[in-house]
């Protein structure tokens, strides 16, 4: 018989439907109708630039929205088409097939459920930890990347140019400047119009969404203009009526070519679609105090994905907009989320005939609007200001986006960030230390303050691990310390803040261990974490190190030590270092002759 935890996992909205009340019903249902309202303009906007038909955008909104709130962990995040999503679909299947074509949509549906297949199985095998390998400095720069690519995908459409479609961002901007002195001026006009529309309403007017008052506004100028002087004259091209308000049922095409033409693709937006939903369930979270759960977020999102291949979509994930939206509109349930699509469906039969009027120059607006939105300038300047090595992953993550191909820059970026934490773990401080005789429990305290040492005992702090990546630093620094101090033949290592040691750290411990028995001292260990201890007696190096060299605390470690110390060179040092020290009287010198 299943057990609740396994029923809660695939079925979870198990665990938030009793919460479901008259009450919470009707909270629902008012944050629906706002998200359904901001979604239809936006849906139209990221299919545009995802490269699909218009209606791609609303079915995308609708059966995956219902999905993911069901199946998914957050209780507020609002799934279906996002920006940076619609972009990656555009810049990967843009080479492979023309935009908006029958081929193009079949790869669209394809990918959708590939990446849902992906994320499933990454939830199912409990890899919901995989997402943390995205840095915050790589998403940062991605985003800012991307965002500078959905201008350039939208500059024919705003400027009225006839560009061919491309992703290669140089390629569009060479083309955009040799074509600029053929731009349409009333299709500008529309645009800026729009665009100023979206501005001032988005400051002025905090009421209504500022992407309906901006598209009302471009639409009619568009209308008006194309009334009074004729279509042909001005150039304004519209949307075009759209196909239907309810998603008819759809496909993937699993051939083993369009697999295997759109496998590195579907890793790609696999892990840009989680990393996405993942910062912003957890961004939601932190203000409605909910836990989230990686590893449902990820069944969720695969779900969703999958299901939007046969219902009519393309990849999507959570929207940040859309997500926050609906938990300031009061959404209580998930159940928020998934009216949203009903709600969505009623609006589109409604506005559908408004729809096909909408000018593709104010579009390109809406987007330049949504793309300033992805820069992110509060943690560029943190990041910029705090850490070189966090700077260069956000440039060059950053340059990458614009130059290579988009799983090719996530990668990339993944990679930078890899680089720089191993580079940072590699080299564990460590320091010396001893016992600080101007407190009373004698602690111990950095050299480098002037406390005196023992001069046949060295104590050295490591904090970090001794890995395979750090074994040369740790040795370096130990084998100078043995040339430059000969008379401290021991060695203690206080060894609290080693986190981790693998087979490599231990069979360097085991080194050290023999080259102070050479020079007639020890390697004596202090407060070793029990993994750590255990891995060295499984692999045999604690015969090196010797049990007797493993102590608990400090006290213990100086009293065990001290009994292995030349009493006759005790006998002349004057520095008195530890409370043992006064067992052994001090010898005077001889008086001068």
């Amino acid at each position: 018989m299943p057990t609740p935890t396994a029923i809660a996992r695939f079925l979870p909205f198990l665990a938030w439907w009793p919460r479901v009340s008259r009450a919470t019903l009707r909270a629902d249902a008012s944050a629906a109708l706002v998200s359904a309202i901001v979604v239809l303009p936006q849906a139209v906007a990221f299919a545009t630039l995802a490269g699909m038909p218009p209606e791609y955008g609303l079915y995308c909104a609708m059966v995956p929205a219902v999905v993911a709130a069901f199946f998914g962990s957050s209780w507020h995040a609002v799934s279906g088409p996002t920006n940076a999503v619609s972009l990656y679909v555009f810049a990967t299947l843009a080479p492979l097939a023309a935009p908006g074509s029958s081929q193009y949509v079949g790869y669209a549906l394809t990918l959708a459920f590939m990446g849902g297949a992906i994320m499933l199985a990454m939830g199912l095998l409990r890899l919901g930890r995989v997402v943390n390998f995205v840095s915050h400095s790589v998403v940062v720069g991605f985003t800012a990347g991307a965002a500078v690519l959905i201008v350039a995908s939208q500059l024919k459409n705003f400027f009225g140019l006839d560009l061919p479609p491309s992703s290669a961002f140089l390629t569009t901007l060479r083309g955009f400047l040799a074509q600029l002195p053929e731009l349409r001026p009333w299709v500008v006009v529309v645009g800026v119009v729009t665009l100023a529309a979206g501005v001032l309403s988005r400051r002025y007017v905090r009421k209504v969404p500022f992407m309906i008052v901006a598209l009302a506004v471009g639409g009619l100028t568009g209308f008006a203009v194309n009334l009074w002087l004729g279509p042909g004259q001005t150039g304004i091209r519209t949307i075009g009526r759209l196909a239907g308000a309810l998603p008819p049922l759809s496909a993937p095409d699993l051939s083993p070519d369009t697999l295997t033409a759109l496998l590195g693709s579907s890793v790609g937006v696999t892990l840009l679609s989680l990393t996405e939903a993942m910062s912003i369930a957890r961004a939601v979270a932190l203000k409605s105090g909910q836990r989230i759960d990686a590893n449902q977020e990820f069944i969720g999102q695969g779900l969703s994905n999958m299901a939007a291949s046969f219902f009519s979509g393309y990849p999507s994930s959570a929207s940040f907009n859309r997500s926050g939206l609906n938990y300031e509109a009061g959404a209580r349930t998930p159940l928020a989320a998934a009216l949203s699509a009903p709600l969505l469906i009623a609006l589109t039969f409604a506005v559908a005939p408004l729809l096909a009027h909408l000018p593709l120059a104010s579009m390109a607006a809406l987007l330049f609007m949504v793309a300033w939105g992805l820069f992110d300038f509060a943690s560029i300047r943190t990041i910029l200001r705090s850490s070189r090595s966090e700077s260069a992953v956000l440039g060059f993550t950053f340059a990458a986006t614009l130059l290579m191909n988009l799983e090719i820059a996530i990668l990339v970026g993944v990679m930078l960030s890899l680089f720089v934490y191993l580079n940072r773990t590699s080299r564990p401080q460590m320091r010396a230390v001893a016992p600080d005789p101007r407190h009373s429990v004698r602690r111990f305290g950095p050299v480098a303050q002037g406390i005196a040492e023992c001069p046949q005992l060295k104590i050295m702090a490591i904090e970090g691990s001794i890995y395979f990546g750090a074994v040369d630093h740790v040795e370096s620094h130990l084998e100078t310390l043995r040339e430059v101090a000969r008379e401290q033949k021991h060695l203690l290592v206080t060894a609290r803040n080693i986190n981790f040691v693998d087979i490599a750290g231990a069979e360097a411990l085991a080194r050290e261990a023999r080259a102070r028995r050479w020079i007639g001292g020890r390697l004596w260990l202090q407060g070793l974490r029990q993994p750590v201890e255990a891995l060295l007696k499984k692999s045999g190096f604690i015969a090196d190190i010797g049990e007797d060299a493993l102590f608990r605390d400090k006290r213990e470690a100086i009293a065990g030590v001290f009994e292995r110390l030349d009493p006759g060179i005790c006998a002349r040092c004057r520095a008195r270092v530890f409370e043992e020290c006064a067992s052994r009287p001090l010898r005077e010198p001889p008086p001068a002759a």
